[in-house]
């Protein structure tokens, strides 16, 4: 006989851990599978802004995250060529008193261990790793879901929260992930290993600030995660030898062409970017918005339903906030996946597709090597106050919620 579970998810990462403990904490049953031998973050670090951390508070895990985390004192924009301060945006008391929270940014891995934790601690989640989903059908009265190693679920409701590459995607669209020649290589080091170079020579950036370097066809991100122990380097360029026919190959983007791409910066970059991490490439992908997520008892949920460029960096961020909307349009229709599911894409999909769209955007401004939009957003930046956080309030403010 094929079990029945009420709510699966697919993919136990971020998003879909999420998930699970906003869908048990409002008092629905939730589980996980994961495709991967263990539950696990690959990756250094990552930011969390205030509407992300508005719902990992109603989940009851920030005093757990912030005991891990580091809270900036300031976001500097410098220009990674010329070495000259852009725009800063403190995230002080006046940033925190408008929002509700101070920006933070932590390990990767620490996000998801914490979230993991809450799950195994909540009696209606249920855990499992390296169970891959080879079948997943919408049967109207059921979805249904099948292992390679055998074996299926039927379920009440099923989330997508598989990535990338979902798997769950190819019931409502056909698209593939998009690229436009960008890689990143990142990773953590020993803080005492390297000093934060920014702060040097009187640069009005220091260890305590997250800082980003931009310029034509690349940029560079420091920030400290781990308590301030680990310091977090991410360095992007758009290749040069990047063509459609070697997209699947891992002949571009290489650490050859990272060192010559950031071969003209100014010192403090030249010299970060040659401690960049080289064991790993990834691909800077996002897909187009979709309209719709969902067919029957199946959605999606976090980079399955919107993967966007991290510009902004609002990927975890978003599936967050997946998490929170989806259990309470659980709540609001009394369990009903159907039509919690309808609620859900409606209020999401409008937010998301914006987010994914200034993403897009943010990165054209920041990697643009003409003569006309560097020279626009140059002259703009230097000219805002630290401390003016409207370009801000869309994305961070709290927002009324669907009734």
């Amino acid at each position: 006989m094929t079990e029945r579970v009420p709510i699966l998810i697919v993919g136990g990462g971020i998003g879909g851990m999420a998930a699970a403990l906003a869908l048990a904490r409002a008092g629905f049953a939730a589980h996980i599978v994961e495709r991967a031998p263990e539950f696990g973050e690959i990756g250094a670090g990552i930011q969390l802004a205030p509407n992300a951390l508005r719902v990992l508070d109603g989940l009851g895990v920030l005093p757990d995250l912030a005991a891990l985390a580091v809270r900036p004192r300031r976001l500097v924009l410098m220009h990674a060529d010329t070495g000259q301060p852009l725009t800063t945006v403190d995230f002080g008391a006046q940033f925190e008193r408008r929002y509700g929270y101070a920006y933070t940014v932590m390990h990767r891995g620490d996000l998801l261990a914490v979230l993991l934790a809450a799950c195994r601690a909540n009696a209606l989640v249920t855990l499992e790793a390296g169970r891959e989903v080879t079948e997943l059908a919408d049967l109207g009265r059921a979805a249904r879901v099948g292992f390679a190693e055998g074996g299926g679920y039927e379920c009440d409701a099923v989330v997508g929260a598989d990535g990338l590459w979902s798997t769950a995607r190819r019931l409502v669209s056909d698209d593939r992930p998009l690229t436009d020649a960008f890689v990143a290589y990142r990773g953590a080091l020993p803080a005492g290993d390297v000093a934060p170079l920014a702060g040097r020579g009187g640069a009005p950036a220091g260890p305590d600030d997250e800082i980003i370097w931009i310029g034509p066809g690349k940029h560079l991100v420091q920030y400290p995660i781990r308590r301030g122990e680990l310091y977090n380097q991410v360095a992007v360029f758009r290749s040069r030898s990047y063509s459609p026919v070697t997209e699947a190959s891992d002949h571009w983007g290489t650490p050859a062409e990272l060192d010559t791409t950031f071969a003209d910066c100014c010192d403090q970059v030249r010299a970060a970017a040659a401690m960049v991490n080289r064991d790993r490439r990834w691909v800077m992908y996002d897909r187009d918005p979709l309209d719709n997520w969902t067919t029957g008892r199946i959605t999606l949920l976090g980079d399955a339903a919107h993967p966007m460029v991290q510009y902004l960096a609002q990927g975890a961020c978003q599936a967050i906030e997946d998490a929170e909307c989806l259990a309470r349009q659980f709540t609001r229709c009394d369990g009903d996946a159907v039509k919690a599911f309808a609620g859900y894409q409606e209020e999401r999909i409008p937010r998301t597709a914006t987010v994914q769209r200034a993403a897009r955007a943010w990165g054209e401004i920041w990697h643009d090597g003409g003569p006309v939009i560097p020279l626009l957003r140059d002259r703009i930046l230097t000219r805002r106050d630290r401390d003016d956080y409207t370009d801000l309030d869309w994305l961070y403010q709290a927002r009324p919620t669907a009734s």
